[in-house]
């Protein structure tokens, strides 16, 4: 496992973790995404996006959808939010099991921390963003290879 620890002052900063993250992406790689409202959940996804030659102004919140899919030319990207699903099992009620299976898929979920005990077979990208508003942000990153429960 590995881990570092940086700290984003504006915005742009944020926006290019995520593309330098996004450069290191393979199919099949989790990325749970934890932080409070306007942490940058969202904007660390377009960074990520913008690294896979993806239109980030395609690229929006799923808080009322759940689940955004991008399809670039090397990856299906699926952009889920688990903000919105009160009760039962998050990953039940956005076929995360189906999503996954997707030999082709990078999976990239905001309010990690609803998830429950989901078992993840590959590379896991767990991404805290602390801070909000103008302050700057404090953004934790964790690699496992191989996750044993979705704990975050």
């Amino acid at each position: 496992m590995s881990e570092n620890e940086t700290t984003s002052n504006s915005p742009d900063e944020t926006f290019e973790i995520g593309a330098r993250l996004g450069t290191e992406l393979r199919a099949g790689d989790v990325v749970l995404l934890t932080g409070g409202l306007g942490a940058g959940k969202t904007l660390l996804t377009k960074g990520i996006l913008s690294a896979l030659d993806y239109d980030v102004d395609e690229v929006t919140s799923p808080s009322f959808t759940l689940v955004n899919l991008y399809k670039t030319e090397r990856f299906n990207v699926y952009h889920i939010d688990l903000w919105r699903t009160d009760g039962g099992d998050p990953a039940f009620a956005v076929g995360l099991d189906e999503i996954v299976g997707d030999e082709h898929a990078i999976v990239i979920i905001e309010w990690a921390e609803n998830l429950r005990n989901f078992h993840f077979t590959s590379r896991v990208y767990r991404i805290d963003l602390a801070g909000d508003g103008d302050e700057p942000r404090r953004i934790k990153v964790k690699l496992t290879e191989q996750a044993p429960a979705a704990n975050v």
